[in-house]
């Protein structure tokens, strides 16, 4: 059986002690389909300060191409502020949302194909991570449709959107832990991927 990065992240001190924004959506569940906010506020020793909601927000509840508004977790009661709107700044964690965190922490289920918009959430998550000096740590799961086949033209210089804003093929072949390493190489945040064990 295959052992998530969350919840192998559950079972480590790695965020003992740490005020934490989770950067998270309906996919960010452990094998009982519990959600990583609801984890992350029950753990012992975080502090839950932030959630970050990309595209339908962090309860997956906001319509498709609706702005996801912020307002306070209703189970948590954790503020949550949005990363998609109706313009590219909007996608990116402003700065006054990431004082006083020491880590953020990014838990989504990818598809496999660039065109899904959760793993640009994540690249410039990590690039205002990096510019903040804040560890950034993401929680791996698997590929769905594998990793053994690459597929499609990558993007270009001059071309790049929210569908694509790295230069990696349609069918990227990649887990986030990997597609994270990957454009870290140009970002240069303090990453770190928590692996899938099996």
């Amino acid at each position: 059986m295959v052992k998530l990065g969350l919840t192998r992240l559950l079972k480590s001190r790695l965020l003992r002690g740490l005020e934490v924004g989770a950067i998270l959506n309906p996919t960010s569940v452990d094998p009982e389909l519990r959600h990583l906010a609801d984890l992350l506020h029950e753990a012992e020793g975080v502090a839950l300060a932030a959630l970050f909601g990309p595209e339908h927000g962090v309860r997956g509840d906001v319509q498709y191409l609706e702005e996801v508004g912020a307002a306070k977790d209703p189970r948590t009661g954790v503020p949550e502020h949005s990363l998609y709107g109706k313009d590219f700044a909007s996608l990116t964690p402003k700065d006054a949302h990431l004082v006083g965190l020491d880590a953020l922490v990014f838990d989504i289920q990818d598809v496999g194909s660039r065109y899904y918009t959760y793993l640009a959430t994540m690249g410039l998550a990590m690039q205002a991570a990096a510019k903040h000096k804040l560890p950034f740590v993401v929680l791996d799961r698997p590929n769905p449709i594998g990793g053994l086949s690459v597929e499609g033209g990558i993007v270009h210089p001059g071309f790049e959107s929210f569908v694509g804003l790295w230069p990696v093929a349609a069918r990227h072949g990649l887990t986030a832990g990997e597609y994270a390493r990957f454009v870290n190489q140009k970002i240069g945040a303090d990453l770190k991927v928590i692996p899938m064990r099996n």
